[in-house]
């Protein structure tokens, strides 16, 4: 019979795979071992498998049974194997991701996906830094840690980032920059500026008189891993953490258009460049000329004003509604300068790093006037949520400290699970003792986009909920949201005065900006949370505040830009509207 040419390595390929997945299975250790050892041996063979088993050369080979032959007779003929399609089937591809990670053998993912359900790279992130694996048999503070280690690792050949990521990466660099004698502006660019969820690389702009020494010192700097390109006017290079950074350079009258241009969007930039022709202009990098002759633009605004619009925000740059609003001047839109609290932070109680005293000492420190904190309710056992008793006892410790302080208070709330019928986490009783509830679906994401919309739909209607958390439940780089019809969530959230968070999280930013204009417009107010799991947690409402910018969102649209006692006679006031209600 005439066999197809086989690529020995592929096949090794689908040999090792079987052995990892029996592995999560928990299948014979000699079974396992024979999967491996048939890898090893096709992957030293020499000459072609297929010819080998044409000829019969292949039974020939130490270690090469009956039962291998057949299947590589079925790899073959079909270019796979059912055993291990099956395999495939059986768990999701994530967690083969995970085994990468140095340390994090077979044993502990089969644990993390079974108790906590872990698949993907991304969630065993995110539970290490809200301490998930503290409560597993045979994982420590210092596992976490080491996993994380190893996440970054893994990482830096995935290709996008977090912008939580490569803002980092950005400062510093802007920093430095702005500090160099030969700079004499220098700015973000690119997706990074806009605050998008997600980048490819660090775009950074400057104006200088000596490019040339201002781009060796980008190529030298102790971060570069290496080199991509070293020019004149433009260098890029790739950081330890596979993150790409690109540096152009430009004079001072060619800087506000160098910046407009390479902020994008590609689709803004086209719009903006149509506008132009309109006016018999052309617009690029270099600058807007009326024929040969340059039309001055001391900044960015001026740009705007030449093609008759206003100034529009680089965050709104997306051709996403933008210019219809633009012909008139845009309200200031909201900035972390304008927060006045934050709602969704977790204590010790639950899941956080740091007891309720410390989250609220912290919150005032950055000059908020109030802490909505929300720990997990009683049904999330993976996160230590609070049986009654323990709500009670916190609810006594808050009080105890608004008696402290005379500038600040702890408003109590909850994050209660949005449970698979769509009630709430706990009797009427108990609820009716929070001063806000936040209610978010943490299980049983695979439901029909309709029974998952009803779901939510059903706890946006319940009484006691005040906000919605993280309503698609994705994560970013990591886990698509679950099924649902977001604009009849927000249409209920509408109708039932209920607020939809903005979660700031970066690994979350969940609500997506794209939903925030319309809906704002129409009424639906949303409170940018940190959903802050330590005190560092707490500055990750800059993410947030970038995700409503990008909405266009004004200070009056978000709830915790509100002062103290506005939020407080809101609550009280929704409280007695809804006093009367038929529960869930």
């Amino acid at each position: 019979m005439a066999r197809e040419k086989l690529d020995k390595q592929q096949v090794a390929q689908i040999f090792s795979e079987c052995a990892v997945l029996l592995e999560l299975k928990g299948e014979n250790p000699f079974r396992i071992r024979s999967f491996v050892n048939t890898a090893r041996q096709l992957q030293s063979l020499e000459g072609d498998v297929g010819e080998m088993l044409a000829t019969g050369e292949i039974a020939k080979v130490s270690g090469i049974g009956k039962g291998t032959i057949e299947r590589l007779e079925e790899i073959a003929k079909t270019g796979t194997l059912a055993e291990y399609e099956a395999l495939k089937q059986a768990f999701p591809a994530g967690l083969s991701e995970m085994l990468k990670i140095p340390g994090l053998g077979a044993k502990k993912v089969r644990a993390l996906y079974e108790h906590l359900q872990i698949s993907s790279l991304g969630e065993l992130e995110y539970a290490c830094r809200e301490n998930r694996l503290l409560a597993l048999e045979g994982f420590g503070v210092k596992t976490q840690e080491n996993i994380l280690k190893g996440i970054e690792h893994v990482k830096r050949f995935q290709g996008r980032f977090l912008v939580s990521t490569a803002r980092r990466v950005a400062e510093r660099f802007l920093s430095e920059l702005r500090g160099l004698a030969e700079v004499e502006k220098a700015e973000v660019a690119g997706s990074l500026r806009r605050w998008k969820e997600t980048v490819k690389d660090v775009d950074l702009v400057v104006a200088t008189a000596d490019a040339a020494k201002v781009m060796d010192w980008f190529v030298g700097h102790e971060w570069v891993a290496s080199v991509v390109g070293h020019g004149p006017t433009k260098s890029s290079v790739v950081l330890g953490n596979g993150l790409q950074v690109d540096l152009r350079a430009v004079s001072r009258e060619q800087y506000p258009y160098a910046l407009m241009h390479f902020t994008g969007s590609k689709e803004h930039n086209t719009v903006m460049r149509g506008r132009a022709k309109e006016r018999g202009m052309k617009l690029n990098e270099y600058g807007l000329f009326q024929g040969e002759d340059l039309v001055k633009c001391e900044d960015e605004a001026a740009i705007y004003r030449a093609l008759d619009l206003y100034e529009i925000p680089p965050e709104m740059r997306e051709d996403h509604g933008e210019f219809e609003r633009a012909v008139e001047p845009l309200a200031t839109l909201v900035t972390r300068e304008v927060l006045r609290g934050v709602f969704h932070a977790h204590t010790t109680d639950s899941d956080g790093s740091a007891r309720l005293e410390e989250m609220a000492e912290a919150c005032r420190a950055q000059g908020w006037s109030y802490l909505g904190v929300s720990d997990h309710s009683q049904s999330a056992h993976y996160a230590n949520g609070l049986t009654v008793e323990r709500v009670l006892r916190q609810h006594e410790e808050a009080e105890v400290l608004n008696r402290k302080w005379s500038d600040f208070v702890i408003l109590k709330g909850i994050e209660s699970d949005i449970l698979m019928d769509g009630s709430l986490d706990y009797g009427e009783d108990i609820l009716a003792r929070f001063d806000f509830v936040i209610a978010s679906v943490h299980s049983h994401f695979k439901m029909t986009e309709e029974a998952m919309t009803d779901r939510i739909i059903k706890a946006i209607e319940h009484p006691a909920t005040t906000m919605l958390g993280h309503p698609t439940g994705r994560l970013l780089l990591s886990r698509e949201g679950y099924s649902l019809e977001m604009t009849k969530i927000i249409d209920a959230a509408i109708a039932h005065g209920v607020i939809i968070e903005i979660n700031a999280n970066p690994y979350r930013l969940d609500i997506d900006w794209r939903f925030l204009a319309k809906a704002c417009a129409r009424g639906l107010l949303v409170s940018i949370n940190p959903d802050a799991h330590s005190i560092e947690g707490l500055e990750d409402v800059v993410f947030g505040v970038g995700s409503a910018r990008k909405g266009g969102l004004v200070p009056a649209q978000v709830f915790n830009t509100w002062p103290l006692e506005e939020v407080q006679r809101w609550l009280a006031a929704r409280k007695r509207r809804t006093s009367g209600d038929a529960s869930v």
